[in-house]
């Protein structure tokens, strides 16, 4: 799921026209970012090594650093990096005119993204840095800061909804935040699990009807 603040330190700055010393950056950015993204998420954080990132980004050790700071720092602009690309169908569901147009969506298109060929399987948000040992605790707690921005994204949508009078006056945003949440975590947990489409389908239908949607 998305995510701002100290997560959210925007690629740009990573991505500068120059180096250090004024010379020229010889590789792009984005790209560099986008192969990291895909090391993390294959291999998850603690997998990764220096060796994997650099081979996959196509960089030496001393240009990664001068770009992108060291291994937890590239995490952090990867997440960014994942947030504007890959998880960018949050913003475009948040757009829609109904919270549950707005949630349908962003289960829906859960399924359709957990399901892309060739993507590492699950979610990189889970796959990366939940599971990290002690010696990682703050890859770890940016994971779960990434991921609970998200969940108040969507909390804050259906707030919004409540006070337009588009969900139910019993209706907790909160909870159902919450609950929305969890449904999208469980989708990933599934496709990481080896879930065809046809699965999550099915599973995200169910729980579309769990809520009345």
């Amino acid at each position: 799921m998305p995510a701002r603040g100290k997560l959210a330190k925007s690629t740009r700055s990573a991505n500068p026209s120059r180096g250090h010393a004024g010379r020229p950056r010889s590789f792009d950015a984005d790209v560099a970012l986008d192969a990291a993204m895909r090391v993390f998420w294959s291999k998850s954080y603690e997998g990764a090594t220096m060796a994997d990132l650099t081979r996959a980004m196509r960089i030496n050790r001393s240009s990664m650093y001068a770009a992108f700071g060291d291994k937890e720092a590239l995490y952090r602009h990867v997440l960014e990096r994942y947030r504007q690309g890959p998880m960018s169908y949050f913003g475009k569901a948040f757009a829609l005119p109904t919270a549950r147009a707005a949630i349908k969506s962003l289960v829906d298109s859960s399924v359709e993204f957990l399901s892309t060929p060739g993507n590492p399987p699950g979610c990189l948000s889970i796959q990366a840095g939940l599971a990290c040992g002690t010696n990682n605790e703050s890859a770890k707690r940016a994971t779960i800061a990434w991921r609970k921005t998200g969940q108040a994204m969507i909390e804050k949508r259906l707030r919004e909804a409540k006070q337009d009078g588009d969900l139910r006056a019993s209706a907790d945003p909160a909870e159902l935040a919450g609950y929305v949440a969890m449904i999208l975590a469980g989708l990933a947990v599934q496709a990481a699990g080896g879930a065809t489409k046809a699965e999550l389908r099915r599973l995200a239908a169910f729980a579309l009807r769990s809520i009345g949607y």
